[in-house]
């Protein structure tokens, strides 16, 4: 009972059945809140026919929509928001139906408002909400009003758009032109593109190989140059060329920044080099300066000597290592040799004096004055020297006095002063060995002279013997312990076994060096002993290594004289065109070489050091000879570019020559480095200045050929949106074609090719119409002379039914042209004389088919051996010449005119096909 009450009291629009609630819609009124909400429930019903029922009596879009959102499934609803917003249902007014379209974003509902909107602007702004090229597409192809069709159009903007734009706007030729246009232009712009991504690869492309390439005095601008128009491109690079790009820049400033260390090295081993001339030079002055000082001097004594030899063995050992590494000049050298040579002389004179010193103290003891004479003529003491103490008191000695006895010994007695005085300041200095001798010649002279003139002298000599003692004492008392190290070190050293032989020998000379520094101080026999052995052991222990080391300077001194004979061989003869580059590169190796093949035997190491040194002077000398010639050479070819810079020349050619001149300067090498930059900027700045006139050229020339490409493709707009009206028009025509020509030729390319296949259809599509335009005039012409054509068949019936022989005359008002006139009067003349019926038939028959093959018509099976007679007649008569359809029409007509007398059957059967294929002929092709 519940669902049977339900159902008797519920409302008809809520009943089961599916009739009950159709016919209830109609008792609803939307006026009503409860019925409007029975008639949105409706609108959701699943019967279609009760939805379609129950929307339209709804006029409210909002409340639709709202419905929509909750079922999207329901057509219904969509066609009637559609029929209200574009007007054909409701009374909305327009503002209100616009601010509808502004708020939905419905596809759907856009598009079916887009074509069936009642306003124009209605449908251009639910064109305006549309974004998917799909419905933009839609609605160019199939709006019916043209604005809205060029709105939608103008918002395709992919190719594939554009593309199907083109190929469906079959209804409005000017949306399927204009997207024709913008497709050419995209893919103009797309070649473009693809050029200007071709350009920025081969421009990358030559970047890696610059990497990859040596560097070369262009190398760096170059570079620069590369960098700048890889900048200039207007495109944007991918991740995977920018990562080349950086990379290959990245190996090119390396090359650059390894080429300027190289530079830097090269001027730092030339600070060096100045560094080491003026050692070599302080080194000079101090040898000269201590032996110029000698003649100045009252006495020279043993301390000089060994001061002297000090100098001398520092300075040689210095000279040596800065000969290896530096060349010497031969200024320094000659000065070297001169102040050896000046040494040699003192330290042989000397030699000489010192090995006759123990003789001349002899003989001055015993006064033997024929063995002291003996004694200083083998001494041979050079007169610019100041004697030695015992030279000089031999002299003394020798000279004797020529007074009496008393002023001889008052000067042995001063000498003896002097010497004690001299014996206090060697005690002071701590000099022992001097001292011991000068105290001992003391002691020596003091037994030969008087006690009591020697008085005043005792207490000062026995002072300084005491001094004397003290020192020899503390020298011992120092000495032991370290004569006991120096034992213990070497037996300690004789012993060890883990340390190289290198390190071994190091050590042992320096034990050495430090047992006679000690001299004989604190010195016994058993140490001494202890030493030696310890000394020997290690000498047999490194023998083999001595032996070894003794074949490798061996060695070394052969790979080094093979060297210097090498380098001398080359510069004997070397090559006129030698390269300074290779030059260095050849004395670079040397000098590692040199260095390699290191140590040599002492005796032989500073007379090949010499030897090498003068072959690097040498060297150094033919290679600033050559960078020299390389230097007048490149000043050579910056006045030819500068005299090609001045030329009156085409900027392409002179460019090309510049660049075999940039060959040429590459090919020269290196100038001497002060110079090389300086000469390469100017060289540069010039080169800089042909390529910026040719640049500036090129870019007039492109901006030429962009201009040609302009007018060329506003000539074509011209010429396809013009459309000649009579054949007179075929002017126009001629004079586009001329300004084509004038433009003519352009750049190659794709937009160029576009371009004139758009241009060559264009001008055959309107030299066509031209054509037609020119047979449809003759055709109307003909129609004027219809008139005396009806004259003629009127005549010529009169003939076939009386027999009669009229002559027509043309009405006064009638100009006929001399073609036409002529055939008028033959016409007149073949009804005085006329043919048989079967050779008008046939003349008809032949004029009609050749009608019909001018009209493009059919012609049946019967006609068609006079077709192929007629176009073998057309093609003879053509060659050589264009045929013209138009005066081809004319003469057909004029034949006509001609031909008769035609009875009313004959004329009857072919005047209906005959005004058909006119009215064809004079049909014009679509705009």
């Amino acid at each position: 009972m519940p669902g049977f009450f339900r159902r008797l009291f519920a409302p008809r629009w809520q009943h089961p059945d599916t009739q009950v609630r159709y016919q209830a819609v109609a008792h609803l009124d939307p006026s009503r809140p409860e019925h409007r909400q029975a008639l949105e429930t409706l609108c959701l019903d699943d019967d279609p026919s009760i939805r379609l029922a129950a929307v339209d009596k709804l006029e409210e879009p909002g409340r639709l929509w709202q419905l929509v959102e909750q079922r999207q499934d329901n057509p219904e609803l969509y066609q009637r928001l559609a029929d209200l917003i574009s007007g054909r249902a409701g009374n909305l007014e327009l503002p209100q139906r616009l601010k509808f379209v502004e708020e939905f974003s419905d596809r759907k509902l856009l598009s079916a408002i887009a074509l069936q909107g009642d306003n124009q602007q209605l449908r251009l702004s639910a064109v305006a909400r549309l974004d998917q090229e799909v419905d933009l597409i839609q609605q160019a192809c199939d709006n019916s009003i043209a604005v809205v069709r060029h709105a939608a159009a103008s918002r395709v903007t992919s190719e594939a758009g554009l593309h199907q734009l083109a190929q469906k706007a079959r209804r409005d030729r000017q949306v399927m032109r204009q997207a024709r246009e913008r497709l050419g232009r995209l893919r103009a712009d797309a070649a473009s593109l693809n050029a200007e991504r071709e350009r920025r690869e081969a421009l990358l492309v030559k970047l890696e190989a610059q990497a990859r390439a040596p560097w070369e005095p262009l190398y760096a601008g170059r570079y620069r140059h590369m960098a700048r128009e890889w900048n200039a491109l207007e495109d944007m690079a991918d991740a995977g060329q920018e990562r080349r790009y950086q990379d290959a820049c990245q190996r090119c400033r390396k090359v650059i920044a390894d080429h300027e260390a190289r530079e830097h090295a090269h001027v730092e081993t030339n600070r060096r080099r100045e560094q080491a001339t003026k050692a070599r030079e302080s080194l000079l002055d101090t040898l000269e300066e201590s032996i110029a000082g000698l003649p100045k001097g009252d006495r020279l004594t043993a301390q000089d000597i060994a001061s002297l030899r000090s100098q001398k063995r520092l300075m040689a050992n210095r000279w040596q290592t800065l000969s290896d590494l530096h060349v010497t000049d031969e200024v320094l050298r000659a000065r070297y040799d001169a102040v050896l040579a000046d040494y040699d002389l003192v330290l042989t004179a000397w030699e000489r004096f010192d090995a006759e010193a123990p003789r001349i103290e002899r003989a001055l003891a015993e006064r033997d004055r024929a063995r002291l004479a003996a004694c200083l003529e083998t001494c041979q003491w050079p007169d610019e020297l100041p004697l030695p103490p015992l030279l000089n008191r031999a002299q003394r000695e020798l000279a004797g006095s020529d007074g009496p006895e008393g002023n001889g010994l008052d000067s042995r007695l001063a000498r003896f002063g002097e010497d004690l005085i001299q014996l206090e300041r060697l005690l002071d200095r701590g000099a022992f060995k001097g001292a011991s001798r000068l105290h001992q010649s003391l002691r020596h002279r003091a037994e030969s002279l008087p006690e009591s003139a020697l008085l005043p002298h005792q207490a000062a000599l026995k002072r300084l013997g005491a001094q004397l003692a003290e020192l020899r004492d503390w020298r011992g008392f120092v000495a032991a312990p370290k004569r006991e190290q120096l034992c213990q070190a070497i037996d300690e050293l004789a012993e060890d076994t883990s340390q190289p032989d290198t390190e071994l020998d190091r050590r042992h000379r320096q034990l050495i060096r430090d047992w006679k520094a000690l001299g004989d101080a604190a010195a016994n026999r058993e140490l001494s002993e202890r030493f030696r052995a310890a000394s020997d052991r290690l000498h047999e222990r490194l023998a083999p290594w001595r032996e070894q080391l003794n074949v490798d300077r061996a060695h070394n001194l052969e790979a080094r004289i093979a060297l210097c004979e090498q380098l001398e061989a080359l510069l004997e003869s070397p090559a006129e065109n030698a390269d300074p580059d290779a030059l260095r590169r050849i004395r670079d190796h040397a000098r590692e070489e040199w260095s390699r093949h290191s140590p040599v035997p002492r005796d032989q190491s500073e007379a090949i050091g010499r030897r090498f040194g003068r072959i690097r002077h040498t060297l150094q000398g033919l290679i600033d000879q050559r960078a020299r010639e390389v230097a007048d050479a490149k000043q050579k070819l910056i006045e030819e570019t500068r005299a090609l810079l001045e030329r009156q020349m085409p900027p392409t050619v002179r460019a090309d020559e510049a660049k075999a001149l940039q060959q040429r300067w590459r090919e020269l090498g290196r100038a001497p480095r002060g110079e090389e930059q300086s000469l390469w900027r100017e060289f540069r700045e010039l080169c800089d200045r042909i390529f910026a006139v040719r640049d500036a050229q090129r870019d007039d020339r492109s901006q030429r050929v962009r201009e040609r490409l302009e007018e060329m493709q506003t000539l074509i707009d011209r010429l396809d949106a013009w459309q000649p009206t009579c054949h007179a028009d075929r002017k126009v025509l001629g004079q586009a074609m001329d300004q084509a020509a004038a433009l003519e030729p352009l750049p190659p390319g794709r937009r160029t090719e576009g371009m004139l296949r758009r241009w060559s259809g264009i001008v055959r599509a309107r030299r066509e119409r031209l054509t037609r335009l020119a047979v449809a005039e003759e055709v109307q012409r003909w129609q004027a002379f219809r008139s005396l054509l009806d004259a003629h068949l009127s005549a010529d019936a009169k003939l076939a039914e009386q027999g009669i022989a009229e002559t027509v005359i043309p009405a006064d008002t009638l100009s006929l042209p001399e073609d036409m006139r002529d055939a008028h009067e033959q016409r007149n003349a073949a009804r005085c004389r006329p043919p048989a019926t079967d050779e008008i038939a046939e003349q008809l028959a032949r004029l009609r088919v050749h009608l019909s093959l001018l009209a493009m018509g059919r012609t049946s099976q019967q006609d068609e051996p006079l077709r192929l007679a007629i176009q073998v007649e057309r093609l003879n008569e053509g060659l050589g010449r264009e045929l013209n359809r138009a005066e081809e029409v004319r003469a057909v007509l004029r034949n006509l005119l001609a031909t008769g007398p035609v009875s009313p059957q004959q004329w009857e059967r072919e005047v209906g096909e005959l005004d058909v294929l006119l009215t064809r002929l004079t049909h014009l092709p679509p705009p």
